[in-house]
């Protein structure tokens, strides 16, 4: 009797939809992991995208070793008649470009299809920024009284102070942070090392919530992690999310605000002081430099200052 999986056999192979992944798409998340250094949060990305993949294939009836241009294509199109953006086809592409080199390197595809569709145009957006002012009240919203107010405070501090992703937060550990000497070691994309400078005001909400609060969070647990939850278990992404939505709300911020926001207004505020753009690059961790020159727009306010101040008949 036939289950609900969607089964293939042909050339004595079988997939199954629901045993995704399939061994060569383990060995892909193995190698993306192991071999290229990606991270735990990326690789998972990488898994999802390939699932839609992957199951687009079976419905076609596609071996591995059969996936042609044409494959690539009508799913592309799959993905935009459901009303995805530009940037997630973009992404989703880029995962099946990915994994169709590994198939070639693998000797289980003769060519590389993918390399022959180009990547959709994508329009540079303005990130999310919003002033000092209110990155300020955001940081200032935790209640002094509340009970995780130290690692809620020194978890908003650390955010804006260095401009870190959420995810390389989370993974934050104590040997990879110098109170002392003020800087961190922060583990990236690819699992590249930089060291990032922390400032006053983070290095004493840190240093408070390590000496008062996160031994008592951690209780009979064992965690290297930094940031700790109620259970002593390390915070996840999902939840310091929802930290800073709430002090945002808090705050009375209507803006859409997330720890990415904090990255943003990280960098353009850095940019907007004087910061040399090189250094913000470093700082952030980007590969290329035209990734971080989206933070060197301007405001509609520096926009109108700069206006009445140069022009003749302001």
């Amino acid at each position: 009797m036939q289950t609900n999986s969607a089964i293939l056999i042909e050339s004595k192979k079988v997939f199954i939809k629901d045993e995704i992944p399939a061994p060569i798409v383990k060995r892909f998340l193995d190698y993306l992991f192991n071999e290229c250094g990606l991270a735990g949060s990326t690789v998972t990305a990488y898994k999802c995208d390939l699932a839609e993949w992957w199951e687009h294939l079976i419905d076609r009836e596609v071996m591995p070793s059969e996936i042609s241009m044409e494959d690539v294509q009508t799913h592309l199109i799959a993905l935009q008649q459901r009303g995805l953006s530009v940037s997630s086809i973009a992404r989703h592409l880029a995962t099946v470009k990915v994994f169709l080199r590994f198939l070639n390197t693998e000797r289980i595809l003769q060519r590389d299809v993918a390399s022959l569709i180009e990547s959709p145009k994508r329009w540079q957006t303005i990130p999310d920024v919003i002033r000092e002012e209110p990155v300020v009240a955001i940081l200032e919203a935790p209640d002094p009284a509340g009970e995780f107010y130290l690692r809620d405070r020194a978890l908003l501090e650390l955010l804006y102070a260095t401009g870190m992703r959420v995810s390389e937060v989370v993974d934050l550990t104590l040997d990879q942070i110098n109170l002392k000497l003020g800087y961190i070691r922060c583990i990236g994309k690819g699992r590249k090392e930089r060291i990032i400078p922390v400032g006053k005001k983070a290095i004493e909400a840190v240093q408070k919530y390590l000496d008062v609060l996160r031994d008592r969070l951690l209780g009979d647990h064992y965690s290297s992690a930094i940031f700790l939850s109620r259970t002593g278990r390390p915070l996840d992404r999902t939840n310091m999310w929802r930290l800073v939505k709430k002090y945002a709300k808090q705050a009375g911020i209507h803006e859409k605000v997330s720890p990415h926001t904090l990255r943003h207004c990280f960098a353009t505020h850095m940019l907007a002081g004087g910061a040399d753009l090189r250094i913000v690059q470093e700082l952030l961790g980007h590969a290329d430099v035209t990734t971080t020159q989206i933070y060197t727009h301007v405001d509609e306010s520096q926009l109108k200052r700069v206006h009445q101040r140069f022009h003749p008949r302001p």
